[in-house]
């Protein structure tokens, strides 16, 4: 997003955490509605033309959303919409990932009160590897001729019982409605959400063999001191690594042996 639409979504991500440091918001039921709402104006784009038209004034268009969703969700979500539809957006699709993005927050805000975003994201880091080295479940999850419901079957059946409700909540719901993303694109973004919400930055790390506590505990604390903030370390195993190890932290990509570079992240410190 840029201009404009950038400055809305950061506001309505503080309306967000305003709206569920009060613990009795249910965060989960407020991830749901916004879902709701998510498809509602990914399907109706008369709809979220005239909700971002800026030569509408601000409070009309709120007083419209309210309207529009009285008595379909709380109240919660009708204000936080209406907020949003307040604000000027660059593009209408803006105010859709927006909402979608606000959704999947709320998703994981509820994972965190239960005390389980770490899972939650140690499982999103974990399917992305099953789909990325499983060629026959990658397709049969992006073949558009297949139907949302039939692709929701086939997660359920993968995910059930085995992964958190959140995580398979939220990854049923990039799946089903992709809205042009890649599903390596979504899984990413989904996970740099869940890391977000520690004020964490994920490091993607592949090894030879899989690191014993004590070595992921020296990476995480050298990691953190490298770049200034928590490390979650999402751990790939792959042979091809062949004794050493990658690291990579968003666009960039570190590469060595676990002592050398450890040797190096120290020698940097000290200097």
């Amino acid at each position: 997003m840029n201009g404009a639409s950038r400055e809305a979504l950061a506001a309505a991500r503080e309306s967000l955490d305003a709206l569920t440091d009060n613990t009795s918001v249910d965060a989960a039921k407020l991830a749901e509605e916004l879902a709701a709402v998510t498809a509602l104006l990914d399907r109706e784009v008369s709809l979220r033309r005239v909700l971002t038209d800026p030569a509408q004034a601000g409070e009309a268009k709120a007083e419209l959303a309210a309207r529009l969703l009285s008595g379909q969700v709380g109240g919660e979500t009708a204000d936080l919409i209406s907020g949003m539809v307040r604000s000027r957006w660059s593009r209408s699709r803006d105010l859709v990932d927006a909402v979608e993005e606000l959704a999947a927050t709320a998703e994981l805000i509820a994972a965190q009160r239960r005390g389980v975003l770490d899972n939650v994201e140690d499982e999103l880091f974990r399917f992305s590897r099953i789909v990325a080295s499983n060629t026959e479940l990658r397709a049969a999850l992006t073949d558009k001729s297949v139907s949302p419901s039939r692709k929701a079957e086939l997660l359920r059946s993968l995910l059930g019982g085995k992964a958190d409700p959140v995580t398979e909540r939220l990854v049923v719901s990039l799946v089903t409605a992709p809205r042009g993303r890649s599903l390596e694109q979504g899984l990413d973004s989904l996970s740099k959400l869940a890391a977000g919400r520690r004020e964490r930055t994920v490091a993607v790390v592949t090894s030879a063999v899989p690191l014993t506590d004590r070595q992921k505990q020296r990476l995480g604390a050298a990691l953190a001191k490298l770049y200034g903030r928590d490390m979650h370390l999402n751990l790939d195993v792959d042979p091809e690594v062949l004794g050493g190890i990658s690291v990579r932290v968003g666009d960039e990509v570190i590469n060595g042996t676990i002592a050398d570079r450890l040797d190096e992240v120290a020698r940097r410190m000290a200097g």
